[in-house]
């Protein structure tokens, strides 16, 4: 064989194998973008949110004992009063009649028993009806006392220091006793101290300790920034609703998706008196702190089989970013950081917070009439 006609047909089986896969190059560009944060300490602090409303920590409805008409308010709202104070007098004409009948049937009780005593020591009366006598005059003495307490009741005090809150009854108004539905003359409270009574949700309830400090905001003051204190958690629901045997539970339990709450009560200074009954308090417990914590965004935070990691973002010789795997071990979450208690992590590590695929521009150029039908030159030999 011809070694130059070899030597040919090699050149140009070559030549049309490079000019193949150069009209088939693929042009890959592939564009990784990454948003970074830095690695920092920080106070860490881990918070839950609830509502409720301001109180005063004692208050008292003030009612009579005897039905009567109000003859005469003594206290106007915002007054200051003191425990045994007279607030309020009802109109006691009926009760000291009564007293007076029963004063009266006293008197006689008394003279019949002591005439009942002579003659039974003198044999001229039976013990029954001494006995019968000494009935009556006990009876009698017992209906006295009954109607001068009612007299004595017809003077209201005020069972507690504290203030009046709201308007009292008016005079002529008639202030009815009874267990059911008395007639509230007047609500006194003790607004030396605040208390703020809120619902937290059952997710939340379980970080919630006696002990724990919060900091809560009302509308009345937008700007001003209230400290508290939870006192007390609520051992049942605000519906009670794990007791299935109470009927006043049964609508709350037809629904299995109702939001369970708990009663959080939370002590409440207020040095300045600004806060008033009812007003709604924004809370923020504090249920999670950690001073001085190295931290990232929870953004950064991914995790695979192997644990929780962050992407570390670091330059390459040519100045491109480059992505390297860094697993950590988590402590508390907070509001939009974690605590990292461990991993190879130090301040000012820059992590990503997010992650843009790779994506691929790809150009095709095939056959003898690529780039849009024109002729492409040979490729260099």
């Amino acid at each position: 064989m011809n070694w130059k006609i070899l030597i040919g047909a090699v050149l140009i089986i070559g030549a049309a194998a490079g000019y193949y896969f150069y009209n088939q190059k693929i042009v890959a560009e592939t564009v990784k973008t990454y948003d970074t944060t830095k690695v920092m300490r920080m106070d860490l602090i881990k918070t839950v949110s609830a509502t409720g409303t301001v109180q005063p920590r004692d208050s008292v409805e003030v009612s009579g004992k005897v039905t009567a008409r109000i003859q005469e308010i003594l206290v106007e709202e915002n007054d200051h009063v003191t425990e045994g104070q007279v607030v309020a007098i009802l109109d006691g004409k009926d009760f000291e009649a009564k007293l007076d009948q029963a004063n009266f049937t006293l008197t006689n009780a008394r003279q019949k028993l002591e005439r009942t005593e002579r003659l039974y020591n003198i044999g001229a009366k039976s013990l029954q009806e001494l006995q019968d006598a000494q009935y009556e005059y006990d009876r009698a003495k017992s209906a006295v006392e009954l109607a001068e307490d009612d007299v004595n009741q017809t003077v209201i005090t005020a069972p507690m220091d504290g203030v009046v809150v709201g308007e009292p009854k008016t005079p002529g108004t008639m202030a009815v006793q009874g267990n059911a539905n008395p007639t509230v003359i007047m609500r006194i409270a003790d607004l030396s101290e605040k208390l703020v009574k809120a619902k937290v949700d059952e997710t939340d309830i379980g970080s919630v300790r006696v002990g724990e400090r919060a900091t809560f905001t009302v509308d009345a003051y937008p700007d001003k920034t209230f400290d508290a204190e939870v006192t007390k958690i609520s051992q049942t629901d605000t519906a009670n609703s794990w007791d299935t045997n109470s009927s006043s539970t049964s609508s709350s339990n037809s629904s299995s998706n109702a939001v369970i709450y708990y009663y959080v009560t939370f002590a409440a200074p207020d040095a300045e008196n600004l806060l008033l009954p009812a007003m709604t308090a924004r809370l923020d417990i504090v249920v999670g702190y950690v001073r001085d914590a190295l931290c990232v965004p929870i953004a950064a935070l991914k995790t695979d089989a192997q644990g929780s990691y962050v992407e570390r973002i670091t330059k390459d010789a040519q100045g491109k970013d480059v992505a390297e795997k860094v697993y950590i071990t988590v402590g508390l979450y907070g509001e939009e950081s974690v605590e990292v208690t461990s991993g190879d992590l130090k301040p000012g590590d820059e992590v990503s917070t997010t992650y843009e695929a790779a994506e691929k521009k790809t150009t095709s150029q095939g056959g003898m009439g690529g780039m849009g039908g024109r002729r492409m030159p040979p490729p260099p030999m």
